[in-house]
């Protein structure tokens, strides 16, 4: 596993999802799949992804 990075490149926003399938080894395309569906469940996904993008550093290269 890799440390949980925002990548330079593969990003289609701000490279969250691209991160977190980097992570754990999952495909990015798969990530943003379940994020867009969840989003359409109640509850807080939005806020969640505006955190994740303000917090995870970008990766070095």
């Amino acid at each position: 596993m890799t440390t949980l990075t925002r990548p330079q490149d593969r990003k289609v926003i701000a490279g969250v999802c691209a991160g977190l399938a980097a992570r754990y080894g999952w495909r990015p395309n798969t990530v943003r799949l379940v994020f867009v569906l969840s989003c359409l469940l109640p509850g807080p996904q939005f806020l969640v992804y505006l955190a994740l993008w303000v917090m995870m550093p970008k990766s070095p290269y």
